[in-house]
C-alpha cells in the first residue's frame, strides 16, 4: 500500500498506519487545533509575522531573499526526497484528519511547503541575532561545539544502528559537520549555533503541534521501531537533529552566496 500511495500521490488513511504511535505525551490539549486546516495554519502562523518584520530597517531581511531562496530550494530538494523515501517505507506518515490535500508522491502539500516556510522563518532568527547582537559569543568555542556534536551524534547513531531514522539523521549530520569543520571557515558557525539554540523556542511550538503535543493525535505519525524513543515531550529527539542538518545546510549555501556577492562588488 505504501508503494501504491507513492506512485499515485495519495495519503494513506490514518488508520492504515498499523503499529504507529497515535498517542505521544502531551504539552497541553488545545481544542481549536482539531481541524483539517491545522498544518496549513501552522505555515501561516510561521511565515506571517516574519514577512511583516522582514522590512525592519536594521535587519533588512527582504534584501537577503535573493541569496536565501536559492539556498532554501536546493536543500529542500534533498529533504523532500528523503521525506518521500521514508514515507514510502512507513518510517513516518501523515494523519489525514489534519490535512486538506492534495498530495505529491505520497507527501501532503503541507509537508512539501514545510521545507520552505520553516527555513524562511528560522533564518530570520539568524539574521536578527546578527543585526542586534554584535558580539559573536560562541566564536571561541564553536570548534569545540562542532567536535562535541560530531562525537555525540556518531555515538548515538551507532548505538541505535537498527533504528533507521535515528542512525540516518545522526550519521548524516555528523558527516556534514566533519566536512564543515575541515572545509569551511568557522567565521559564522558560532552565530549559527546561537541562532539554532534560540530557534528551539518556535521549534518546540511548531514541532510540538506536528508531533501531537497539543492535539488528540499527531499530524506526523512515527513508527516506534524506527527511532530511538527519546522525546522532548511529544517531539522525537531526532527531529531536532534533522532541523540542525537542514538549517546548517541552508546557512552554508546562503553564506557562500553572500560572500560571492561581496567579492563581485569589490
Amino acid at each position: 500500500m505504501a508503494a501504491w500511495a507513492l506512485l499515485n500521490g495519495l495519503i494513506l488513511p490514518s488508520n492504515s498506519f498499523i503499529g504507529f504511535d497515535y498517542n505521544p505525551p502531551k504539552f497541553a490539549a488545545v481544542r481549536p487545533f482539531e481541524t483539517s486546516w491545522l498544518y496549513a495554519l501552522l505555515h501561516i502562523a510561521s511565515v506571517g509575522p516574519v514577512f511583516a518584520l522582514s522590512f525592519d530597517r536594521k535587519v533588512h531581511y527582504f534584501s537577503r531573499w535573493k541569496d536565501l531562496f536559492p539556498a532554501i530550494l536546493l536543500v529542500a530538494l534533498f529533504f523532500i526526497g528523503w521525506d518521500i523515501v521514508f514515507t514510502s517505507w512507513q518510517v513516518w506518515g501523515f494523519h489525514s484528519a489534519y490535512l486538506i490535500g492534495p498530495a505529491f508522491f505520497g507527501l501532503p502539500w503541507e509537508e512539501v511547503v514545510f521545507f520552505l516556510t520553516v527555513p524562511f522563518s528560522s533564518l530570520f532568527i539568524y539574521e536578527c541575532l546578527n543585526a542586534y547582537i554584535t558580539k559573536d559569543y560562541l566564536r571561541r568555542i564553536e570548534r569545540q561545539i562542532t567536535i562535541g556534536l560530531i562525537v555525540a551524534l556518531s555515538a548515538f547513531g551507532i548505538l541505535y544502528y537498527d533504528r533507521i531514522y535515528t542512525t540516518t539523521t545522526c550519521l548524516l549530520t555528523a558527516s556534514f559537520l566533519i566536512w564543515h569543520l575541515l572545509r569551511q571557515p568557522g567565521i559564522w558557525r558560532g552565530r549559527f549555533y546561537l541562532a539554532w539554540l534560540v530557534s528551539w523556542i518556535p521549534f518546540l511550538l511548531v514541532d510540538g503541534v506536528l508531533t501531537g503535543g497539543f492535539t488528540n493525535e499527531p499530524i506526523v505519525l512515527y513508527h516506534p521501531p524506527e527511532f530511538s524513543g527519546w522525546r522532548i515531550v511529544s517531539i522525537p529527539i531526532e527531529d531536532s537533529l534533522y532541523s540542525l542538518l537542514m538549517l546548517m545546510g541552508i546557512t552554508t549555501i546562503y553564506e557562500y552566496r553572500k560572500e560571492r556577492r561581496r567579492e563581485l562588488k569589490r
